[in-house]
């Protein structure tokens, strides 16, 4: 049967969709095709470093990281009373042939760890490596020591690349090569390597403006190549600075003062990479920093120097470094109450000025408080330094958190926690060794 004909006007109109409704609309769709844009792999490799930075300067306004302290458990600190420096006779004596005035080596590719995030590590181990020919890039380096989650280069899970990650890498990933790490260098010990035509990788400590925005104090990779007396100047290549060449960080000077007093920050740490062959080269030249033992406790002697001349944000340093030194030195009480001290130092510095991201680069605290079976102090100083960061990714920190969970009963806590560590470092060793001891699955 034949639909009765309706005119237009006596026809059911469907009421205008309102404007606000098409607006939202137009929102959704740009907000959908914004998401399906970022996630591309080209796109997201760009900018997930710089999405990431942007909510870390929103977290570090509503939480200031500066203000985090760790407060140990003991109600009285006093400064440890210097002991006598243990002594241990070095296995090599230093060489005593003069040293050229000035050394600088060339032979490598200039790298910075510019568009990706927190690649001061696998930048420079890429320039040392590529000093004795090796053609991998940063992405090789990084995707062992810093694998995050995922397959992107700019996953920003894993904040920091330790040194024996870097050591690692090197020794069983790179045929033919070695790496070796000592503390306690000396600018003397640097100029005899670079003189026998070894670089050196140091770790230093300087205050910058970091990706987020904020202006604070950084641990940072340096690798040195040359150095030159009538300057009085070491030469490094920064892969962040641009004080150098070309507005890179390329051959930048370093005076030896200022070079001195950033390298304490990290107890005077540098890593030697070298051809497996040339081993007994690298250790003649290192002289007596050729006995690992030995140069920890030139470390210490160092450190407790330091101690008696240097006030202020450098004290603080100088004691955190005496307590480092100590764990090295398997005395582990020592240790502990030399950091005691350094974070009662800590709390009196001007917020501004505290190096808040010290245990992201430096665990050994955990070592001490640990092994000292302070449980608790362990438990807090990871909470403490967890809450300095945008997001909790330091596996160490986690990992050490676990393991004093565990000694005091909270044995699914401590389970948790592995298993965090392991989720963000899938090659982390020391978290999967723990989960395959509980008989628990990552």
């Amino acid at each position: 049967m034949q639909e009765p004909y309706l005119s237009p006007s006596n026809r059911r109109r469907r009421p205008p969709t309102p404007g606000w409704l098409r607006i939202l609309a137009i929102v959704v769709g740009v907000v959908l095709l914004a998401v399906l844009v970022y996630n591309l792999p080209p796109v997201k490799e760009r900018l997930a470093w710089r999405i990431d930075a942007l909510r870390t300067s929103i977290v570090y306004f509503f939480n200031p990281p500066e203000e985090a302290v760790f407060q140990p458990q003991i109600t009285t600190i006093s400064q440890p009373t210097q002991q006598p420096t243990r002594t241990l006779e070095p296995t090599a004596e230093a060489t005593t042939v003069p040293l050229p005035p000035r050394v600088q080596l060339d032979g490598f590719t200039y790298v910075d760890q510019h568009n990706r995030w927190n690649y001061c590590g696998p930048a420079n181990m890429t320039m040392a490596l590529n000093f004795w020919g090796w053609q991998g890039d940063r992405d090789d380096v990084a995707r062992y020591v810093k694998p995050g989650i995922g397959n992107n280069p700019n996953q920003p899970e894993d904040k920091n690349v330790m040194p024996y990650e870097m050591q690692d890498f090197v020794n069983t990933q790179v045929p033919g090569m070695q790496a070796l790490i000592r503390m306690g260098g000396e600018l003397e010990t640097l100029k005899r390597l670079l003189a026998a035509g070894y670089p050196a990788i140091v770790e230093k400590g300087y205050y910058t403006t970091d990706a987020s925005g904020k202006y604070s104090w950084l641990g940072h990779y340096q690798f040195v190549t040359g150095y030159d007396d009538a300057e009085g100047v070491f030469i490094v290549q920064d892969t962040y600075e641009r004080g150098g060449e070309n507005n890179t960080g390329k051959n930048m000077r370093w005076p030896y003062d200022d070079f001195h007093s950033a390298w304490r920050q990290f107890n005077f740490l540098f890593i030697v990479v070298y051809p497996e062959g040339q081993q007994a080269a690298v250790l003649e030249a290192l002289g007596p920093w050729a006995d690992e033992d030995w140069a920890f406790a030139n470390a210490m002697q160092i450190a407790r120097a330091d101690t008696e001349t240097l006030t202020g944000l450098d004290a603080y340093y100088a004691w955190f470094n005496v307590g480092t030194s100590h764990v090295r030195l398997f005395e582990y009480a020592d240790a502990a109450h030399a950091y005691d001290y350094a974070f009662q130092l800590y709390q009196g510095l001007d917020p501004d000025s505290r190096p808040y991201r010290m245990l992201w680069y430096q665990s050994w605290p955990y070592w001490a408080y640990y092994y000292s079976a302070r449980y608790q102090d362990t438990i807090n100083l990871a909470n403490t330094t967890l809450a300095t960061i945008a997001e909790p990714t330091l596996e160490e920190s986690i990992y050490w958190r676990g393991l004093a969970r565990e000694a005091i009963g909270e044995i699914d806590n401590a389970i948790a926690d592995y298993r965090e560590a392991v989720r963000l470092n899938p090659n982390f060793s020391a978290g999967i060794a723990q989960l395959q001891r509980l008989g628990v699955a990552p």
